[in-house]
């Protein structure tokens, strides 16, 4: 959750400048043969960090699982962070540090169909998170009360940034985690999942947390500070569903307020996307040092217990200020970006696009579908065209910011070509139950979407996420009579669009084309769902 840049770039100009790939980038980005070999099973981590020296202490076993034969294992944990030990079966295994990962040998080949456990010592003092959540890292902050109280935030910059694992978006332990945080007795330590265990031993707390399903490795974080919680429940789709809520032990009241905007929300997005994925686990928001990210069964809240954006609406329609920002925006990747995950951070638009939508979607459960139709469009003035939605892959790089408001609007476009609100809900449904708790790239995203729709769409993809270009509608009006074409589009794009206030669609090539019969109007008004520009020409 990068929001921010988005008004920060729309001060910026764009660079225009070719972006350099190193070594590095290739080894978080690649499933290379050090990686390609093996598939995380489960993470049991255990983590102590020193407030007063900002350093931590670690120790993690993993258990996974060979696809094929290997020798040499990558794991990635990013300096200044350093490896202890790496011991396999009682032997101390050779790793000798690449980068930001360390190359990690066995004595001899582990043959495919296997399933072992590897153990990892590690210490030192982690990047630290200078501006989070955007400047990613380890947070060290105070509360209003001088306080310790601590975090991470890690989306894009990697969960190696502060433990040792296979950093890379398509492996997620399939046997989920467990996450033990050592704290001082008077801090409490929260985490993913559920709170298993709490062990008091010299002073100091050992809380144990376990994740049942799959998790995105920068999901799982801590949060240590002083808190407070409560916990509820809500009939949903599944049954029961647990919610507990952790904030600064004075700010409970005002939280309790603020966080009644749940109950809605899980209604509304269990309409529109199936079951909330993760039932098992429960839902938990948790107030963080930090505006907020959607750590799975754990969402980082840091909104300031107000509705929009920190006060403000992005959209400029004033219906961003009717919920709260972070609370339903977080909460909308439990579906897309926690449940359903691309294995390519390039991607990342089937998170953010999808996500931002559900703010639409959200805004139309409340206030209904001219309310959402509003927001949505009302955020196309956050959209940069600064490059590619889709970036890179390979190398572990994301495509523009516009992935928020472009993918959203994007959406928005093709739900007009659906025969019924209901027909273009079905698609969300069966998005969220083909790729419930797996991975699905922007090419399955786009195939679906086609399938649905009973049309090759994959010119329409291309112009909006391959390119910055935005279709521009051209037409001209000679006595009643109405011509008009496709500029700025890709070969053979081929978008249909409607007249505003019409059942009229007209299929516009980038060849003129006539519309049949005599043009009464004056203009052509293109309904505004359609994220086009239109341009008469004489």
């Amino acid at each position: 959750m990068k929001i921010l840049w988005l008004l920060v770039l729309a001060v910026l100009p764009a660079t225009g400048m070719a972006q350099r790939f190193s070594r590095a980038d290739s080894l978080r980005g690649t499933l290379n043969t050090n990686r390609s070999w093996w598939d995380v099973q489960h993470y049991d981590l255990t983590v102590e960090p020193e407030y007063e020296t900002k350093s931590l202490q670690g120790h993690l076993q993993m258990v996974f699982r060979t696809v094929k034969s290997g020798s040499i294992m990558q794991i990635d944990l990013q300096t200044p962070l350093l490896l202890d030990s790496v011991i396999w079966h009682g032997r101390t295994l050779p790793a000798q540090r690449d980068e930001q990962a360390f190359l990690v040998s066995f004595p001899q080949a582990i043959e495919a169909g296997q399933v072992d456990t590897l153990s990892i010592i590690y210490h030192g003092v982690p990047r630290e998170a200078v501006n989070p959540p955007w400047d990613g890292g380890w947070i060290w902050a105070r509360d209003a009360k001088g306080r310790p109280w601590m975090s991470v935030a890690c989306q894009g910059l990697g969960a190696s940034v502060w433990y040792p694992c296979k950093d890379h978006q398509s492996d997620e332990p399939d046997l989920g985690a467990t996450l033990t945080v050592v704290t001082p007795n008077e801090l409490a330590g929260v985490a993913n999942g559920r709170l298993i265990k709490k062990e008091e031993k010299n002073g100091k707390t050992a809380h144990t947390w376990r994740v049942t399903n799959k998790i995105n490795s920068y999901n799982l974080v801590p949060y240590i500070g002083y808190y407070a919680d409560w916990s509820d429940s809500y009939a949903g789709a599944k049954g029961k569903l647990d919610l507990s809520y952790y904030v600064l032990d004075y700010e409970i009241e005002k939280a309790k307020k603020q966080f009644a905007q749940v109950p809605s929300m899980l209604k509304c997005f269990e309409y529109w996307f199936g079951a909330y994925p993760f039932y098992s686990d429960g839902f938990k928001l948790v107030q963080s040092p930090h505006l907020g990210m959607e750590h799975q069964s754990a969402i980082a809240y840091g909104n300031k217990f107000m509705n929009g954006y920190l006060g403000s609406d992005l959209s400029g329609t004033g219906w961003g200020l009717k919920w709260d920002f972070i609370i339903i925006h977080e909460s909308g990747h439990d579906w897309f970006g926690n449940s359903i995950t691309t294995p390519d951070i390039a991607d990342m638009w089937v998170h953010e696009g999808f996500t931002a939508y559900s703010e639409t979607l959200y805004t139309e459960c409340l206030f209904g579908k001219e309310a959402g139709s509003d927001y949505v469009t009302g955020t196309r003035r956050l959209i940069q065209h600064d490059k590619p939605v889709i970036g890179p892959y390979g190398v572990n790089t994301e495509g523009s910011g516009d992935m928020y408001y472009k993918g959203a609007n994007l959406i928005h476009t093709l739900r007009q070509l659906f025969s019924s609100d209901d027909a273009f809900r079905q698609f969300l449904l069966d998005v969220n139950k083909r790729y419930f708790i797996s991975q699905a790239s922007s090419a399955d995203i786009e195939k679906l979407f086609s399938v649905h729709l009973g049309r090759d769409l994959s010119r329409i993809f291309d112009q909006y996420l391959r390119t910055t270009q935005v279709p521009v509608l051209e037409y001209r009006l000679e006595n009643n009579k109405l011509s008009y074409r496709w500029t700025n589009v890709l070969e053979r794009f081929d978008l249909p669009v409607k007249v505003a206030n019409t059942k009229t669609w007209l299929k516009p090539s980038q060849e003129w084309k006539k519309y049949k019969g005599a043009w009464r109007e004056t203009e052509l008004v293109i309904d505004p769902n359609f994220y086009i520009h239109v341009n008469r020409v004489e």
